[in-house]
């Protein structure tokens, strides 16, 4: 039976609302008693206690705002009466006791994935586009043009269809609005090679014109990709003049693993000159070793070989306490089984840090993720901003009022377990278990970076909507409540609004969503951000990205 509030923490001195609140309700939870005195929205808090200015608020345990005015309990939490505050943090030997949960159910399970030489192995299989530099960027559209439909990658032909059919209507003065989109003939799609998931492009706008430093660190990202345990072969299209030259790619691409095998194919248009060749070339080149990858089959592998980026966008109020926590669950579990999961987005790990640094055994991984955190909250108040800017205006309209109460709650979709290592952007994720990666929180750049540290899955939890992918790491999205599940169903894979419900645990919900992983990591189930060939990728420059 679903509760009308929930309390999170014992500590806490604000309730969030599950439903429509009428103002004079009085409401019971855990043998207290709360009377609103004015509406409150579903997604939203009030306050518990009567609150004067400098007031701490706590939520989820921690410190998340402080109050700006004179409030009397039960009144609606608001940007109005409440601004962001957070704990400062420091290493202290915690020797931290994580109660694992219980994995009997996934002992001994397998996924059929694409074995690696280096010993990784992939949930799919892709062949990968590389520019050095933005110059490139036109040879790769016309290369993808010729391609995805021959080769049974498009989906935008029914698109193209519709348009067909509203240039046929136009022509023989049939009006426009009576062209159904959804009576439209979907062309089949069938792909030439089975074994082969896909050809992917890294367009960006990096490589030349920035400085040094930022051709440099997209050497780094594009080196990690073409390295990624989904990537079967690589193709790189270079200018020949830009700052990241083509050497230091193919140099960072060795560095990564020196027994680097797969196919790379290598083009340079100053040196080829003429660019017919060029493209003609890289296709024909490119056909032969999809041949050569397509004969790659997928085998059992242990769950340990998994490596899970959790992620959240488009968060509401109830992201931190349903699908963050599921997700995070699912994430414990994972962990348990030796596999690797990677929590990133550090502007939306602000008011938790104290929380993680706690579960560091490590005072130099502790005083790494210190010195990451501060020099980014620094860089950002330089720039005339701050991690206190970061909830969007979707976020505070859902519910989300400070960065610290955004942050409570999205770092719930780590779990609980020790955090064994932090990891700067483009750093390889090389231990089991929790690994806190730099990232932005901007969605796009935070999944292109959790793919460049390894991630194979990624689960991504939102309260609104998005329609963010990756290229070479499949996205599932992941719904905090019913409404945005049923309203984009077209990019929701899994709705954990069964929680808030009353329906199911957050426990119950974390093993759903480990047996959806389990299925799309086999190729059983294609999760809805590559079935619409949603490949978002953006470059960190390192700038200030919140």
């Amino acid at each position: 039976m679903q509760n009308a509030i929930i309390k999170i923490h014992p500590n806490d001195n604000v309730v969030v609302a599950l439903r429509d609140l009428k103002k004079g309700e009085k409401l019971q939870y855990a043998n207290e008693e709360y009377t609103v005195i004015e509406d409150i929205p579903a997604k939203h808090k009030f306050y518990v206690n009567n609150m004067q200015p400098g007031d701490a608020v706590i939520m989820y345990g921690v410190l998340v705002g402080k109050a700006q005015t004179n409030v009397s309990a039960g009144s609606l939490v608001t940007t109005a009466n409440l601004k962001h505050a957070a704990e400062p943090y420091a290493y202290r030997s915690n020797h931290y006791i994580w109660h694992k949960p219980d994995v009997s159910s996934f002992l001994n399970r397998t996924f059929n994935g694409y074995h690696r030489a280096d010993g990784s192995v992939g949930t799919a299989n892709y062949w990968l586009f590389i520019p050095t530099v933005f110059c490139e960027n036109r040879n790769l559209d016309v290369i993808k043009e010729a391609l995805h439909t021959t080769l049974g990658y498009a989906v935008t032909d029914k698109y193209k269809n519709f348009a067909q059919q509203l240039v046929k209507a136009y022509e023989n003065q049939i009006p426009i609005d009576s062209v159904a989109f959804e009576n439209i003939a979907k062309p089949s799609q069938q792909r030439l090679f089975k074994n082969v998931d896909g050809i992917k492009f890294l367009n960006h706008q990096g490589g030349c014109g920035g400085i040094r430093q930022d051709a440099a660190v997209l050497g780094k990202l594009l080196a990690a990709y073409a390295n990624h345990p989904n990537v079967g072969g690589v193709t790189v299209i270079s200018l020949g003049c830009q700052n990241l030259q083509l050497a230091e790619l193919l140099n960072e691409i060795k560095s990564y693993h020196p027994t680097f095998n797969k196919p790379l194919l290598v083009f340079e248009q100053q040196q080829i000159g003429n660019e017919t060749t060029l493209v003609s070339e890289a296709i024909r080149q490119t056909f032969k070793g999809l041949m050569q990858i397509n004969e790659i089959e997928r085998k059992p592998a242990p769950l340990s070989k998994l490596t899970l980026g959790v992620k959240c966008g488009g968060s509401d109020g109830f992201s931190g306490i349903s699908a963050n926590p599921s997700v995070g669950y699912c994430a414990d579990l994972l962990v348990a089984l030796g596999g690797k999961v990677l929590l990133a987005e550090f502007p939306e790990l602000c008011g938790v840090e104290q929380e993680l640094i706690d579960r560091m055994d490590n005072e130099t991984t502790a005083n790494k993720f210190i010195h990451l955190m501060k020099a980014y909250s620094n860089a950002a108040i330089q720039a005339g901003s701050g991690f206190h800017m970061n909830p969007s205006p979707g976020n505070i309209k859902d519910g989300l009022i400070t960065d610290a109460m955004k942050s409570a709650g999205a770092a719930k979709k780590g779990g609980t377990s020790p955090i064994v290592d932090v990891l700067d952007y483009t750093e390889e994720a090389l231990k089991p278990g929790l690994n806190l990666v730099c990232t932005p929180g901007n969605d796009v750049e935070a999944t292109t970076g959790k793919a460049a540290s390894g991630a194979t899955l990624i689960l991504f939890t939102t309260g609104l909507g998005t329609p963010t992918g990756n290229p070479i790491c499949p996205v599932i999205k992941v719904s905090s409540n019913n409404a945005l599940a049923e309203k984009m169903a077209d990019i929701i894979d899994i709705n954990t609004g069964s929680v808030i419900d009353g329906v199911l645990t957050i426990e119950d919900m974390g093993k759903q969503i480990l047996e959806y992983c389990i299925k799309a990591a086999s190729g059983e189930v294609i999760p809805k951000a590559v079935q619409l060939n949603q490949d978002d990728f953006i470059p960190w420059k390192r700038g200030v990205s919140l």
